[in-house]
């Protein structure tokens, strides 16, 4: 008899994503010319850059002669882009993060479910809320929690609440944990970490021997050059704290599909018996035991963000969405909304008008408004009366939603 992973039957029916997708596919099915805007999923809608689509051109067409053929490449990443990535967004802002320090995958999201297999059982797990939804979805698949209580939160987890009283920004634990998820600028509250936040954590996880799990996928929408873009910005981080980066907002690549980890060699976890062991290693390990690398064509194109013309044309689609954002933000607030997020990420987080439930708002708003956004439910507990826009989407769609929603409300 084939045994199942039992721990996936705790979570919900659907991951938030699909059932928006769901949702909307009823309505068209009932309305098939319904003039829908999608401003929902955080995907990006601009075409590439074009350094990226020339240096992918060549790459693919490398791959049609014997001499400059690439077959498979090195699990962990070729060194052309991981040394990029090392220069450009670590020691050329004083932080001495090594290429060899640096895993290239196939995205955030695989990454921060894959890590945990370098982790044991009994962990405590933080994670704040609300937030995205993968960090707890994939701690219960890897059972370091048990079923849901009557508020929608599973059993073992901390949740660090995040609301408009404290700014959306999680306490320090009460209690000693081993694991910690952060999440800056914040998905989806839009909410970023200053200099002195981010020191109290390393501070508390040097304390108490815990690891930090950064996701720092939106680090390049940050506006303010007082604000940290990594935590290893932190005296000591590199001691205690896994960074995970990504290609796909930042550059476009959500169809193409890059990002990277980072480990420092200093970082260490522990056996039961307390003996330190480096996460390096073991993430090593298993990166080259379960992965056979990002294509060369793909690598390529990633490391072309870093040519001085990928960098211009990358800000450029960077403030071509914070534009869209800065749209909603002041078009809702205009509006009457109580409106957060949408200066340093490409996300509006508003509460819901009439204390309406977040699922409520999004019926509401397709209904009403044929936009479609994320109920802010989906992302935690604490998202309950929420709900987020995305800037993700072209300059007239973005205008024509807001002044849809306007007219409603």
């Amino acid at each position: 008899m084939a045994r199942i992973n039992e721990n996936f039957l705790k979570l919900p029916a659907g991951y938030l994503f699909p059932e928006i997708a769901r949702r909307v596919q009823t309505y068209l099915a009932q309305h098939p010319q319904a003039p829908i805007i999608r401003l929902g999923i955080g995907d990006v809608t601009e075409p590439l850059p074009p350094a990226i689509i020339s240096a992918l051109q060549t790459a693919v067409a490398e791959q049609a002669h014997r001499a400059t053929f690439r077959g498979y490449g090195p699990e962990q990443g070729y060194e052309f882009l991981r040394q990029a990535i090392a220069t450009n967004d670590y020691q050329r802002h004083g932080i001495e993060i090594q290429a060899d320090e640096i895993f290239v995958s196939d995205g955030s999201k695989c990454d921060c479910g894959n890590i945990l297999d370098i982790f044991g059982s009994g962990n405590k797990i933080a994670i704040p809320d609300p937030v995205y939804p993968v960090y707890v979805d994939t701690n219960v698949m890897a059972g370091n929690s048990s079923g849901l209580d009557q508020n929608g939160r599973f059993a073992g987890i901390t949740y660090l609440e995040m609301t408009a009283e404290n700014q959306f920004q999680p306490s320090l634990p009460i209690a000693p944990v081993d694991v910690i998820y952060l999440c800056f600028p914040n998905n989806p509250t839009g909410a970023v970490a200053s200099r002195e936040t981010l020191a109290k954590w390393v501070e508390y996880a040097r304390a108490n021997r815990s690891v930090i799990f950064f996701d720092a996928a939106y680090e390049a929408y940050i506006q303010d050059d007082q604000i940290p873009h990594s935590i290893y910005e932190i005296p000591g981080a590199d001691e205690v704290a896994i960074e995970m980066r990504s290609f796909s907002k930042t550059a476009g690549f959500t169809g193409l599909r890059c990002a990277f980890t980072v480990i420092p060699k200093k970082l260490m976890g522990y056996t039961q018996a307390g003996d330190a062991v480096a996460l390096h290693s073991l993430w090593h390990r298993r990166h080259t035991t379960k992965f056979n690398g990002v294509s060369y064509p793909i690598q390529q194109a990633a490391a072309a963000v870093y040519s001085p013309e990928g960098q211009v044309q990358v800000r450029e689609r960077i403030a071509f969405y914070m534009g869209n954002a800065k749209l909603l933000r002041e078009g809702l607030l205009a509006a009457g909304f109580r409106v957060f997020g949408g200066q340093h990420a490409p996300y509006v987080w508003l509460q819901t008008p009439q204390q309406l439930k977040s699922w409520d708002f999004f019926n509401l708003l397709l209904e009403k408004c044929q936009v479609v956004g994320t109920p802010g439910s989906g992302f935690g507990a604490a998202g309950e009366g929420y709900f987020r826009l995305s800037a993700f989407n072209s300059r007239e769609n973005t205008q024509a939603a807001l002044q849809r929603i306007q007219a409603a409300f």
